[in-house]
């Protein structure tokens, strides 16, 4: 567990060990390693049945669903593997560690989801011009083991899919290929009953819309924590607000914030006092605060006292 440095730039340093990654955090993801064996087993079989009746059928939709279903098996595989990853301990070379491997898999899932949306749709319209014949009940049978195998293996990771971006990933692509089983079942007794071809391409664009909503947020929030933007959810001007209003602080300036990880926040700040009285004690209230009402699980805290404060060097007219 890396600690947490709150430096203190008076006389001498004042390095404090701080709460890092919370014991509380790494149990709870601990207990998501069981639930990602048993959500890639369940998938890699249902991908085998579905592709293998999708063939036999000639059902686009079932082939598309089964396509999908592989990406979410290998981005339930990224996932896991970046959170065990993350997990080694900090080297002098890599003093984070491997924490933002877990931003690099949510960053890769959303790249391939898109890559398999462009093929899925790309044969969808082709087949709205060359209508292919569908096993109706197969369609129907098959999708219908989706739709538990998906739910299943979504409420897996239902309670985790608020505090991390890889757990909501597996959440969100789970119960979306639920809701998509569930139209593939529609598609299947809308062929048998009317005998309508053109619905089968038609459920595989509506498939391919719905993931699109996710995937498109999943980019955006990959991207985001790629480039060390605010985490979603972190109130920076309650930040502002708070470190302005403790007693003797004047002012601050150089203040950061940024994802360590897709479920760690790292903060830094150089806070300006008018006398050189910041104590232990100080730091460590100002610690617990950041880490309890704010989320920020790494503070580093340069104190300086007014007049000789070290402006920001990154860039002097955009500093904070």
């Amino acid at each position: 567990m890396l600690g947490t440095n709150l430096r203190g730039c008076t006389k001498a340093p004042l390095n404090l060990s701080g709460k890092g990654v919370s014991e509380s955090h790494h149990h709870q993801i601990g207990n998501y390693h069981r639930a990602f064996a048993i959500g890639i087993a369940l998938n890699i079989i249902f991908v085998v049945v579905e592709a293998g009746y999708g063939m036999f059928s000639g059902s686009l939709a079932l082939i598309a669903d089964a396509g999908h279903n592989l990406s979410d098996v290998l981005s339930l595989l990224l996932a896991w593997g970046a959170i065990l990853l993350a997990k080694k301990a900090s080297t002098e070379k890599r003093t984070y560690g491997y924490r933002k491997v877990t931003i690099m898999a949510s960053l890769t899932s959303a790249i391939l989801l898109f890559i398999a949306l462009g093929g899925i749709t790309w044969e969808a319209m082709s087949r709205f011009f060359n209508p292919k014949p569908v096993e109706g009940i197969v369609v129907i049978l098959v999708a219908a083991i989706g739709v538990v195998i998906n739910t299943l293996t979504a409420f897996l990771f239902f309670s985790g899919q608020k505090s991390d971006l890889n757990l909501r990933s597996a959440f969100l692509h789970m119960a979306a290929d639920a809701g998509i089983s569930l139209g593939v079942t529609i598609a299947g007794l809308v062929i048998m009953i009317k005998g309508w071809l053109w619905i089968d391409p038609a459920i595989s664009l509506i498939i391919v819309a719905v993931i699109l909503v996710g995937t498109w947020r999943l980019l955006q929030d990959s991207i985001d924590h790629a480039i060390d933007a605010v985490p979603e959810g972190i109130d920076m001007a309650g930040i502002k607000q708070y470190l302005t209003g403790l007693e003797n602080v004047s002012h601050l300036h150089d203040l950061h914030v940024w994802p360590l990880s897709t479920t760690e926040v790292a903060l830094t700040v150089h806070l300006v006092v008018n006398d050189d009285s910041a104590s232990n004690h100080f730091l460590r209230e100002l610690q617990d605060h950041l880490h309890d009402r704010f989320g920020v699980e790494h503070s580093t805290i340069q104190v300086e006292t007014a007049g000789t404060e070290n402006h920001c060097l990154l860039d002097r007219e955009k500093c904070i």
